[in-house]
């Protein structure tokens, strides 16, 4: 199959979330199982602060969208996924040039012109692409301008859509006004198409054109169909449930390899080799170095999502266990505050590190001995993969991918990966916690099996591919419309 994967964010160039990781290894393991792939992605300004984009080579120049408002001409630039040989195009305009990826003045510009702009590149350059797969609300109008703008064309018409969804969280809500900058037709503002109590959806108009859609678990896939998981959006997937599906995310397991991985102070081949990662990063980070005393460690976004409140309930209680607690990221203030004085209380067994590193992260998924993630929702996750990769216990509130990925480990069968809970309250993740670190302490011969749990799971991106490529076989046989 000719497959064209478009994101608004690809790893490494420009990423800001997990979006950008999957973007930029899923493409690889489908060129892997022999489908013909390539990426298209926007050239965002960070990319030319980062990268000789000289070296690139030009294969479009001055292209228009043809029908976005907006007559701001494109060229595209074309290179590859890191150690591949699968290509990735770059849509290169001045409505890019935004110091942030997602600058919020400029999405619905960006978001509309680019989603022309790769149907424009597909249909005049790339005009045997049989399957489009789209990520997230920014690529979400792709569908609907085929649907409406492009449906007679004889290229883009044939073409079926795959829309998958990251996160429900985010929909790409505009004012009504933006039909008419995206040059779409006004009667798509009503209520069985995109408009959206009062605004337009973009989200919501991919999941209606779509032929088909998937999110990124099983469990996710169940639980945005209900009212309490479905951000007002329940209703539509319910209408498009038998075309919705649940794939289990990857994680690259070339570029995350414990026995190789140079980012981390020593290769993992034994739980030794894990005790001496732990020493080095209390030693990194100036934290007092115990053998004996566990590492928590906690490498997130710091927004509601990602559970912070019920962190904040149970911290000084978490502290009086003589634990290590070390946090990477950045987001809300509020949150950046609270870590910069949890670090200040507790000098020598706290460590805050509010920013973006991507070799700070590998060390501490190496140095650390459980890691938090107690998401009030969690459509996959890939925090908790990254964390047993490198023999790291999760400590999980057991929802979407979370659900999907870690079970809760069974002293007398010594199955099982992680701790976890179900109810969104700070005393279950304060018993979870308890549970984790007792079995640390009292019980190292268990912990080890739980080390050797967690080394022993296979969430390799193969699989993934495999049942991506099902996916689009399955969009292939779909008659777009039909289901009007």
């Amino acid at each position: 199959m000719k497959i064209a994967y478009v994101s608004y964010e690809v790893a490494p160039f420009a990423k800001v979330g997990g979006l950008a990781d999957i973007a930029g290894a899923l493409p690889k393991y489908l060129k892997k199982i022999g489908e013909d792939v390539f990426v298209i992605m926007p050239l965002h300004k960070r990319i030319k602060k980062n990268y000789d984009t000289k070296i690139f080579e030009k294969v479009v120049e001055e292209y228009y969208p043809i029908t976005h408002n907006f007559k701001e001409p494109f060229n595209v630039l074309k290179s590859n996924l890191p150690n591949s040989d699968v290509p990735i195009y770059f849509i290169e305009s001045e409505v890019f040039n935004t110091e942030e990826v997602y600058e919020d003045s400029k999405l619905a510009l960006g978001s509309t012109y680019f989603s022309d702009a790769v149907l424009t590149f597909i249909r005049e350059v790339k005009n045997d692409v049989e399957v489009i797969n789209i990520n997230d609300w920014q690529t979400s109008l792709i569908p609907v301008y085929m649907r409406h703008n492009y449906i007679s064309d004889p290229t883009l018409s044939k073409i079926s859509t795959v829309l998958t969804i990251h996160n429900l969280g985010y929909q790409g809500i505009f004012g009504k006004d933006v039909l008419d900058l995206a040059n779409l037709p006004g009667y798509l503002y009503n209520t069985d198409a995109l408009e959206f109590f009062g605004d337009i959806n973009f989200l919501k108009g991919a999941i209606l054109y779509s032929d088909i859609i998937n999110t990124v678990s099983k469990t996710y896939a169940e639980e945005i169909q209900s009212p309490e998981m479905g951000e007002k959006l329940d209703g539509v997937l319910r209408i498009r449930s038998d075309n919705l599906y649940g794939i289990l995310n990857g994680i690259d397991y070339s570029e995350n390899d414990p026995k190789n991985d140079d980012r981390i102070f020593n290769h993992i081949h034994n739980y030794k080799d894990k005790v001496k990662n732990k020493l080095k990063l209390q030693e990194y980070l100036n934290l007092e170095k115990k053998r004996d005393r566990p590492v928590i460690s906690l490498i997130s976004r710091l927004y509601d999502q990602k559970g912070l409140d019920l962190i904040f309930d149970i911290m000084d209680y978490v502290m009086m266990l003589d634990v290590n607690f070390v946090v990477l990221g950045t987001g809300d203030k509020k949150y950046e505050k609270y870590f910069e004085e949890i670090e200040e209380k507790y000098p020598g067994r706290a460590s805050a590190n509010l920013k973006f590193d991507v070799d700070l992260a590998q060390k501490i998924y190496a140095g650390s001995d459980i890691f938090l993630m107690p998401s009030k929702y969690e459509p996959c996750g890939l925090g908790q993969m990254f964390s047993m990769r490198y023999g790291t216990v999760p400590v999980v509130r057991y929802t979407g991918g979370l659900s999907d990925t870690v079970v809760e480990f069974d002293e007398k069968t010594e199955k099982g990966n992680g701790f976890g809970f179900f109810e969104y309250e700070s005393c279950k993740l304060l018993k979870a916690v308890l549970k984790a670190t007792y079995y640390y302490k009292m019980k190292p011969e268990k912990w080890e099996i739980l080390f050797n749990n967690c080394m022993g799971q296979n969430f390799s991106m193969e699989s993934t591919a495999s049942q991506y490529r099902d996916l689009y076989k399955m969009a292939l046989t779909k008659k777009r419309g039909a289901q009007y």
